[in-house]
C-alpha cells in the first residue's frame, strides 16, 4: 500500500475510534452503527454489553432489491433507515445511539438516521 493511502487509512480509523469513545456514555442503548461505501450503505443495530447484531439491513439486500432499483444514492439511505427502523421495532428496540463511524453526519448519513427517527427510534 501507498503510504498516502496508509495514512488516509489511520486517519480514518482515528476518527472511528472518537466517535465510538464519545458513544460509549451512552451505554445501556444499541449501538446503531452505519457503514457507508461509495456505492452502498449497511446499517446494524448492535448490543455491545452481549457483543451480538440485534438486526442489520443493507443497500445489497436482495429483498429490498426492489424498493432501492432505480433511486438514487440518498434516496435508498432513506429506503434503508426506515427499514431498520421497522426490524428494530419488532424487536422492541426504540432508543439507539447512532454510530456514524468515520462519516461525518452529513448526506446519506444524516439521510439514514432522519428516516430512522421518523420510523420511531430515538436517537
Amino acid at each position: 500500500m501507498k503510504a498516502t493511502q496508509l495514512l488516509k487509512n489511520k486517519r480514518r480509523d482515528r476518527r472511528a475510534k472518537s466517535v465510538r469513545r464519545r458513544i460509549g456514555k451512552f451505554s445501556g442503548r444499541p449501538r446503531l452503527s452505519v457503514h457507508r461505501t461509495s456505492k452502498h450503505i449497511s446499517v446494524q443495530v448492535i448490543d455491545d454489553e452481549e457483543g451480538k447484531t440485534l438486526c442489520a439491513v443493507s443497500s445489497t439486500s436482495k429483498k429490498l432489491g426492489d424498493q432501492l432499483n432505480g433511486k438514487t444514492k440518498t434516496e435508498k439511505a432513506v429506503v434503508i433507515g426506515a427499514e431498520i427502523a421497522r426490524l428494530a421495532k419488532e424487536k422492541n428496540i426504540t432508543e439507539v445511539v447512532l454510530d456514524r463511524g468515520y462519516s461525518r453526519y452529513h448526506g446519506r448519513v444524516k439521510a439514514l438516521a432522519e428516516a430512522a427517527r421518523e420510523g420511531g427510534l430515538s436517537l
